[in-house]
């Protein structure tokens, strides 16, 4: 796989950082910045954050629905702290270096994971956020 494919909006993937130990958060919403790039919003105060920003590779795991079944590695970097509209967020880009492709001809991803929205106020803050994104992406940021 060359280039990311896309997925859809309401995709949650796997963030793995290091320090030097391995550890995985789940993310809500990445948003596909091009060809090689990712933006995604992580809260403030996570472990992840602040282990980024001591060492900036990682790996993004993305399984959802239309068969996108991938690792996404590279270098991170907060690109807003804060998120605009959203204080106790910042927003990363991942520079997207290598994409290993998870896909297998006996299987298919027809759905990635779901969630049920139990807080609306919640809700709408993730799409607000993700908005954010997308705005930023289509500026190139």
């Amino acid at each position: 796989m060359r280039v990311l494919p896309e997925w859809p909006r309401d995709t949650i993937a796997v963030l793995v950082t290091a320090d030097p130990a391995l550890h995985a958060i789940p993310v809500s919403w990445p948003v596909r910045a091009g060809d090689k790039r990712i933006l995604l919003s992580l809260r403030n105060n996570r472990g992840s954050l602040a282990r980024l920003r001591d060492s900036a590779e990682v790996a993004l795991v993305i399984l959802g629905g239309g068969n996108v079944a991938l690792s996404a590695r590279g270098r991170a970097e907060v690109i807003a702290d804060p998120m605009p509209e959203a204080e106790d967020y910042v927003a990363v880009a991942i520079a997207v270096e290598v994409i290993d492709d998870h896909r297998q001809g006996a299987f298919l991803v027809d759905a990635g994971i779901q969630r049920t929205v139990v807080d609306e106020a919640e809700f709408q803050y993730l799409e607000a956020r993700f908005a954010t994104l997308r705005e930023m992406a289509r500026e190139g940021k």
